[in-house]
């Protein structure tokens, strides 16, 4: 159904507001060590913070937003230089998302996202694709987003000619209204295999639904038609952002079916059937653990202002002080807090250089063994356990220590905990202890699944 006159429609943020940041970054060149990295993406954080509670409660499109993300180049951090990329490892595209996240959590998922899709071809794509794909990302500054939630069914694949055509829905795709570029995935019915591939985003085909009110109403629309409603600025529905999608006939060449032979339409043993081929899937899951992270230091960094400027001491302490920064209670919660972030990062710092390794050392060859896969995986599960009990416990925590008045929603604290929990509840951290349990007990490293 096509948007008219009488729906509910579609609010983005407008990119004009930053216009003064997108001079300066166009004047300036990409960094290039990894501290630069680092200093850009804390800079981009500073200026998503200024009004990310007003964003978030007003709950827009980030068109505004990801054309920052693109204008600073973090979108690029990961791209060969010879395509005009940042060049850099994993490891520092880690804590980019990590630093994002402390400004505004949603952003630094987005970015995310987009980084892990924006590297697919690195993984199940040939050495052909892989070039011609990151060429064609980071030389158009594309943002990517992707329909592959693994607890839908498949989108189903059928072949016609010299295209495949791509059927099907999936309840969630995170930030696929404001990408360039789709990832699909998906079954050829012929088969049973697995396809990935991008396709453009702004196609009739790729449609989102968005939800009108809490129960079941709903409309459909292009991309087309979401940044046209926006940009009239009317109000936008919850959830935009991961909303669901249906995929109605979209074609994709033969040739860009991701690790297959477009002549003779099989996949290449040599890229899809070795555990190479299986390591989106930590990468992402490092990705979320990073995002937690960052949330969570961006909710103390937050809190500790907030206290120092508005929360008032307990008169009836026994041992009572003029200013609540020098009472026993919130000293001691905020080193507590401050001490299990500190160990958080350090583990997702080693975890990161664990997958960074991989890819730098080893894409030539593409041959890790199983074994070293999934001992990879455990230092991702292990950041996931740690990442996630730290955010949950800092994020809900902070009131204890910022007072009553805090838990306002126009103060905006609730949010960093409202992001933490929402996320992790797709991916039951339970699993993951028990999956460390077994390769600690018995040595047994994790079956290759959609969440390992």
């Amino acid at each position: 159904m096509s948007p008219s006159a009488t729906d509910t429609s579609l609010q983005a943020t407008d990119p004009t507001v930053y216009d003064a940041h997108f001079k300066r970054f166009a004047s300036s060149s990409l960094p290039q060590t990894e501290q630069e990295w680092i200093t850009r993406a804390s800079d981009v954080a500073q200026i998503l913070a200024e009004d990310v509670t007003t964003r978030d409660r007003e709950q827009r499109i980030p068109e505004a937003e990801v054309a920052l993300l693109k204008s600073s180049g973090l979108t690029k951090v990961l791209g060969p230089k010879a395509f005009g990329g940042g060049g850099q490892a994993w490891n520092v595209g880690y804590q980019v998302i990590r630093e994002v996240a402390k400004g505004d959590g949603s952003l630094g998922m987005l970015l995310g996202y987009h980084l892990l899709w924006s590297w697919t071809a690195h993984v199940v794509g040939t050495d052909e694709q892989r070039d011609r794909f990151q060429e064609l990302i980071i030389k158009n500054n594309y943002f990517i987003g992707g329909a592959v939630n693994p607890r839908d069914s498949d989108l189903k694949i059928t072949s016609e000619g010299e295209h495949i055509v791509f059927n099907g829905f999936k309840n969630f795709n995170t930030g696929g209204v404001i990408s360039d570029l789709t990832v699909l995935e998906g079954v050829l019915e012929e088969s049973g295999a697995h396809i990935f591939a991008f396709s453009p985003t702004q196609q009739s085909g790729i449609q989102f639904a968005v939800s009108l009110s809490s129960i079941t109403e709903s409309q459909v629309y292009t991309k087309k038609h979401l940044l046209t409603y926006a940009q009239a600025s009317k109000p936008v529905p919850n959830g935009l952002l991961s909303s669901s999608v249906k995929i109605d006939r979209v074609a994709v060449p033969w040739e860009d079916a991701l690790g297959w032979d477009p002549k003779l339409k099989k996949p290449l043993p040599e890229v899809l059937e070795i555990p190479w081929a299986t390591l989106l899937l930590p990468t992402i899951q490092l990705v979320f653990s990073n995002f937690y992270i960052g949330i969570a230091l961006g909710a103390l960094d937050f809190s500790l202002k907030y206290t120092k400027a508005n929360t008032r001491a307990w008169p009836f302490g026994g041992d009572n002080k003029d200013s609540a920064s020098d009472e026993f209670y919130i000293l001691e919660r905020y080193g507590n807090f401050f001490a299990h972030l500190r160990a958080a990062e350090a583990l997702a710092d080693r975890a990161g250089i664990v997958i960074a390794d991989l890819y730098n050392n080893r894409s030539e060859k593409r041959d890790i063994t199983p074994q070293e896969r999934g001992e990879a995986a455990e230092w991702v599960a292990s950041v996931k356990v740690v990442a996630t009990d730290t955010a949950l416990r800092v994020t809900a925590g902070v009131f204890e220590v910022t007072g009553a008045r805090a838990t306002s929603t126009k103060v905006g604290l609730d949010r960093f905990w409202r992001d933490v929990r929402t996320h992790s509840l797709h991916d039951p951290v339970a699993y993951k202890n028990k999956e460390l349990g077994r390769f600690a007990l018995l040595g047994e490293i994790p079956a290759i699944t959609w969440y390992t």
